[in-house]
């Protein structure tokens, strides 16, 4: 789960005062507090993710898997390349903490389908923010383990690799690995609108980018 940034702008009503022009004015910030039927959205998933999706295990049978290490906020997402979410029981990504326990869960619409933030389920369009296309690719590592990373689809394009469908000798001519079988996975992280949601109980509401009763461990990934 990473820091997610939206800006939105109004324009003020015109004054009384003749020829006094209307000037942008931003709106206010977004509680990240569920409000109006965002609430009933929130509490279906919850109660539904949670039963369906408790631990790495549940969505790795359901089709997802692991591609990045634990990050500043404490979460550690697993994907399916389903990049559009259909219904609210349809998340593209989950995540977990390190113990195992299910933090919260990412929605994603494709932007080359839809050019605005979308508004579904009774979730303010505000909501959405926008990530930009990339390439993740997962490496074999010791004693089992695995090696995360990513590149801009302009430095995978510059070695030869198409984006659209990439490979793991592109992966290995970047210099990210020996050789095609030290890559278990590759794939291109679209560019979407994305939807994030705590599924662990939020003080700071479930739409919020932390959540204060998450300590991240000390391998979490630093702040940039």
């Amino acid at each position: 789960m990473l820091t997610r940034l939206f800006f939105a702008f109004a324009v003020v009503a015109l004054t009384t005062i003749p020829g006094f022009a209307a000037t942008p004015s931003p709106v206010p910030s977004l509680s990240p507090v569920p409000q109006g039927t965002e609430v009933a959205f929130v509490a279906m998933i919850q109660k539904d993710l949670m039963a369906r999706f408790s631990t790495p295990a549940a969505a790795e049978k359901a089709g997802y898997f692991r591609y990045g290490n634990e990050d500043e906020d404490g979460a550690i997402s697993y994907a399916n390349l389903q990049w559009q979410s259909g219904n609210p029981k349809e998340p593209s990504q989950l995540w977990y903490d390190v113990h195992g326990n299910l933090l919260g869960a990412d929605f994603s619409a494709l932007q080359s389908s839809s050019p605005e933030p979308p508004s579904v389920w009774g979730v303010s369009y505000r909501r959405w923010t926008s990530f930009r296309e990339h390439v993740h690719y997962i490496l074999v590592g010791p004693n089992g383990t695995e090696v995360y990373g990513a590149t801009s689809v302009k430095k995978f394009a510059a070695a030869g690799g198409d984006v659209d469908n990439p490979t793991a000798e592109t992966v290995v001519k970047l210099g990210k690995a020996k050789n095609v079988a030290d890559v278990k996975r590759v794939f291109l992280f679209p560019s979407i609108w994305d939807l994030i949601v705590w599924i662990k109980p939020n003080p700071s509401g479930a739409f919020a980018d932390k959540n204060p009763d998450v300590i991240p461990s000390a391998n979490a990934e630093k702040p940039d």
